[in-house]
């Protein structure tokens, strides 16, 4: 099994915007050819909030296109992703409009009683709509 790193997958969803540099170019094709080999790959939490975080920050890919991505890649057979029921989802709460990184900590806390946080204006306010449980406290 081959683990992959977030440049890997960046390079490999934003390949179509990669043409100027040849550099950038051949990672593309490589990134590709990889992830399109059918050898049995691995991805992390870790990096899928690291590739959001470039692929939001960097190269401005919208929330649902990120949705896209992250159902993309739990849609492929040779990749194994850690903790697959959280990351689909947080992949579905995309939708809501949570932000990724919140929706990936909730769904790693779903055993237990609830989330405590400081974010009372983004995580408790769109957690307590959706009635997402376990419930996101406000933390005072």
């Amino acid at each position: 099994m081959i683990g992959l790193d977030t440049n890997v997958l960046a390079r490999y969803y934003t390949a179509a915007g990669s043409k100027d540099n040849p550099a950038t170019v051949k990672q593309c094709d490589a990134a590709r050819r990889l992830i399109e080999s059918g050898k049995r790959l691995m991805v992390s939490k870790t990096v899928l909030l690291e590739l959001e975080w470039v692929l939001r920050g960097a190269y401005g890919v919208a929330p649902l296109q990120m949705q896209d991505v992250f159902l993309h890649l739990l849609s492929l057979q040779q990749l194994e992703l850690e903790d697959r029921v959280a990351v689909q989802s947080a992949a579905d709460a995309l939708s809501s409009g949570f932000d990724f990184a919140d929706a990936l900590h909730h769904a790693s806390y779903r055993h237990c009683s609830a989330v405590a946080t400081f974010d009372d204006k983004g995580f408790v306010r769109r957690a307590g709509k959706a009635a997402l449980k376990p419930p996101v406290t406000l933390l005072r």
